[in-house]
């Protein structure tokens, strides 16, 4: 079986391409302004290094949130093209699980800054079971929550917490869901876990009017 994984929702995209337990081809970049166009350059490029072709597909991949909102968007609705179009099957998977794939002696908090002192987090043990469901938080709560016994692992800097940078098993977090039910791929959507700027800004104005 040969699946197609992609993840653009965070400040690293991976594409790859997996077969059993072996990655055929894989490529991690940072995100940049341009990631709607670099993002099929690097779908191109998983395909052309591994000699295989989207046709060859069983199963995609996709992160669908938390994270960027932009990235979440260009990620979900390349795979859901490209699902459509093939006729196989979409099976989404939280970034939060993805980043918690981090080898780990302890339970691990996996984190991606959403600014102004606030978090969207996720707690999996080393075995990706959930410990706490994915959420969006303020830092301190979630500090005075898991003040300890545990391994903050994120991406991004803060200040006094010690944070592992994230080491993605990408065949641990697929052999997980591997055997999901698949969701049509119309029906695959985004989780931002809160509502963006202009929708706050939106409903704070009906609450006014109000």
């Amino acid at each position: 079986m040969k699946y197609l994984f992609i993840n653009t929702a965070i400040s690293v995209s991976s594409v790859a391409l997996i077969e059993g337990n072996k990655i055929l081809s894989i490529y991690e970049e940072n995100n940049s302004n341009d990631l709607s166009e670099k993002i099929f350059f690097m779908i191109d490029k998983v395909f052309a290094d591994s000699g295989n072709i989207p046709e060859n597909l069983d199963k995609i991949f996709v992160i669908n949130g938390p994270g960027s909102f932009t990235g979440i968007r260009i990620g979900l609705a390349i795979a859901k093209t490209m699902a459509w179009a093939l006729n196989i099957e979409l099976v989404p998977i939280s970034c939060l699980e993805l980043i918690a794939t981090t080898s780990s002696k302890t339970n691990v908090v996996a984190m991606i800054d959403a600014r102004r002192d606030y978090v969207y987090a996720g707690v999996y043990d080393r075995e990706l079971q959930v410990i706490m469901s994915d959420r969006y938080i303020s830092l301190e709560e979630l500090l005075k929550l898991y003040p300890e016994d545990v391994t903050y692992v994120s991406y991004d800097t803060y200040q006094n917490l010690e944070i592992e940078k994230p080491i993605i098993d990408y065949i641990k977090v697929i052999k997980k869901h591997e055997k999901d039910e698949a969701i049509s791929s119309h029906y695959v959507n985004p989780v931002y876990l809160k509502q963006t700027e202009a929708e706050e800004k939106r409903k704070q104005n009906e609450n006014f009017e109000s």
